[in-house]
């Protein structure tokens, strides 16, 4: 038998009604917020994620799906969906009728990573972002719709981070005094942060290894490198969160994994997830479009990482399961045709009809009835059908009574409090 490729999941039927429930609430809460949804090919040319992402980013270096097709081209399954929307808001001149542009996504992403609770090589990621808006209360506003959805969805046991990653001008002398840290501590980092401490030191901060870690007790804190405009900024947004009561924690060591991030950086962790706490992750990225061939506009945005929410949320997929509401039992040929039409008009009116397409026995189609969950049972045959009546059973209460056909549409919906049209 073919299996699944490791890291990759099927969502069956009694799990995918729970996503598509987080999903209609994620639109609905974007769109009262102004967002408009955007969809974006998987497939994008490698160049956009390595010029947007970091070349000395693992995702770049170590887990993007990445291939050559026919004519040469290096082309790369999408590991996030920034990238993608700041090419298609440059490509498209979004920003022509208005450079403000608030746009979400729901999709599936690609990394090659090591397979683990709650993480997938295709995993599904939530995202929104803003174009346009240099405020940090647009900041503010991401990461309270972040909170919102997470209260809507019963997650529980949340925190939020929070970190200024400054800006091109007072960065240098952070990094500076980082790197004059790290190579006092070189012997403690593991093989890639001592690769990384002279190239690109701040990914040292986002490293999970404990000896790396430990290493890093003491290191200094962009917060006492911030220019006044960005001390300024990130001032603004934590009164903000505080006038809109959401708890917060300064994270001096959230930097986040992606290279386009300045200023306001933000996570939303749970302790419900054993390795990994982050369930929800975004920031500010005000030099991204420029650098990606566009116009200089500010952006901000966040991605929610689907599989997670998913297994943190205290909803069930048995909360939104639709079982029918009536099953017809028929029994003969004359009795299963008429069942196929009743069972046909009932879904036009927007009820679940379900009946069986075999010749089995009633005690069969009872049993299945039963199996299904459906509400009520209409048992019918071939004598019933010509003496003009048939049996109307309550499976909850089982009581049942006789039901005449004539009218028999509107007899059904009405005891199942259903009003044809509705």
């Amino acid at each position: 038998m073919i299996q699944l490729v490791r890291g990759f999941k099927d969502i069956l039927p009694g799990e995918v009604e729970l996503w598509q429930h987080i999903e209609k609430v994620a639109r609905s809460l974007f769109e009262d917020f102004g967002f408009e949804e955007i969809r974006v090919p998987i497939l994008e040319r490698t160049e956009l994620f390595a010029r947007s992402i970091g070349e000395d980013t693992d995702i770049v270096e170590k887990e993007m799906y990445t291939f050559a097709d026919r004519s040469g081209d290096l082309l790369t399954l999408r590991p996030e969906a920034t990238a993608s929307i700041v090419r298609a808001y440059n490509q498209h001149r979004l920003f022509a009728s208005d450079p403000v542009q608030k746009l979400y996504l729901i999709g599936p992403m690609f990394r090659r990573e090591r397979p683990q609770k709650g993480r997938y090589r295709q995993f599904y990621q939530i995202d929104a972002e803003i174009f346009g808006v240099a405020s940090p209360l647009v900041d503010v506003q991401l990461i309270f719709m972040l909170v919102t959805l997470f209260k809507r969805l019963d997650v529980q046991d949340l925190e939020t981070h929070i970190n200024s990653l400054g800006c091109p001008a007072c960065r240098p002398a952070f990094r500076a005094a980082l790197v004059e840290m790290l190579s006092t501590v070189a012997e403690q980092l593991c093989e890639n942060c001592n690769r990384r401490r002279e190239r690109n030191p701040l990914r040292v901060l986002d490293c999970k290894v404990p000896s790396c870690r430990e290493a890093l007790t003491h290191a200094p804190s962009i917060s006492d490198y911030l220019c006044s405009d960005c001390r300024e900024d990130f001032e603004k947004v934590q009164r903000n969160l505080v006038r809109l009561n959401i708890r917060f924690v300064v994270d001096k060591r959230l930097v986040r994994g992606l290279d386009y991030y300045t200023r306001t950086t933000f996570e939303v962790q749970t302790g419900s997830i054993e390795a990994q706490s982050a369930i929800a992750g975004g920031g500010r990225y005000d030099g991204l479009v420029k650098m990606l061939d566009g116009p200089d506009q500010p952006a901000t945005g966040f991605a929610i990482g689907f599989d997670r929410l998913a297994e943190v949320t205290s909803l069930t997929s048995g909360d939104f399961t639709r079982k029918p509401q009536i099953f017809i039992a028929a029994l003969g040929e004359k009795s299963r045709s008429a069942a196929f039409e009743w069972i046909c008009a009932l879904g036009l009116e927007g009820m679940r009809a379900e009946m069986d397409f075999g010749d089995k026995n009633l005690k069969s189609q009872m049993k299945r009835a039963d199996r299904l969950g459906a509400e009520y049972v209409l048992i019918v045959g071939d004598k019933e059908l010509d003496e003009g009546s048939a049996v109307f059973r309550d499976m909850k209460t089982k009581e049942q009574d006789v039901i005449q056909i004539e009218g028999i549409l509107e007899r059904m919906k009405k005891r199942i409090g259903q009003k044809s049209g509705e």
